[in-house]
């Protein structure tokens, strides 16, 4: 089932990253399906295939989107995918971050690791100054992940996005590339 990648654009000790390709769609949905439990009500990643083809589409064709799979380096497969949404560039050089962790992948430290290295691709390479997330209060390992990766707390939005059929609150949480260097 995994798309075996040889070329990662930045690996850690368990995973490596890479970019979606259109490929991997069969294990994506696959991992979505297995995970629903793990992931609802927090998010809804496609967990068919025409639903994968539009999702991935967005991510690999839109300049303002970038998703990358976090894979296993010992055999390919996906732990988990982290997004980099609203890309601005010029003066703001930000974006928005989205994850989630496939099932198998859950609680084993592998999701951190794979957020460490989006982090260092984006305030590195991609040349981006800030990352922020955006998190329901009630989402605690996304809190978790957020806090441990070195990101602050900034805020509390009431009734931010549209998410299964309802206005959800959400918590702020960010980084600048300052913070992550120094801190």
């Amino acid at each position: 089932m995994p798309h075996h990648a040889r070329r990662y654009l930045a690996e850690g000790p368990r995973v490596g990253i890479r970019p979606f390709t259109h490929e991997d769609g069969a294990e994506f949905t696959a991992r979505a399906r297995e995970s629903r439990d793990l992931h609802r009500p927090w998010l809804f990643p496609p967990d068919d295939d025409a639903a994968y083809a539009a999702y991935a589409g967005r991510l690999i064709e839109d300049p303002d989107r970038a998703g990358f799979l976090v894979c296993e380096r010992s055999d390919g497969s996906l732990a988990g995918f982290i997004n980099i949404n609203n890309i601005v560039h010029g003066a703001f050089r930000s974006g928005a971050l989205g994850y989630g962790a496939f099932a198998h992948a859950a609680g084993r430290g592998l999701m951190r690791e794979g957020l460490g290295l989006v982090m260092g691709y984006a305030l590195g390479p991609m040349r981006l100054h800030r990352l922020e997330i955006n998190v329901q209060p009630g989402n605690a390992a996304s809190i978790a992940l957020a806090r441990a990766c070195g990101f602050r707390l900034e805020g509390f939005s009431p009734k931010m996005l549209y998410i299964d059929g309802a206005w959800r609150d959400h918590q702020r949480w960010a980084v600048t590339a300052e913070t992550v260097t120094s801190g």
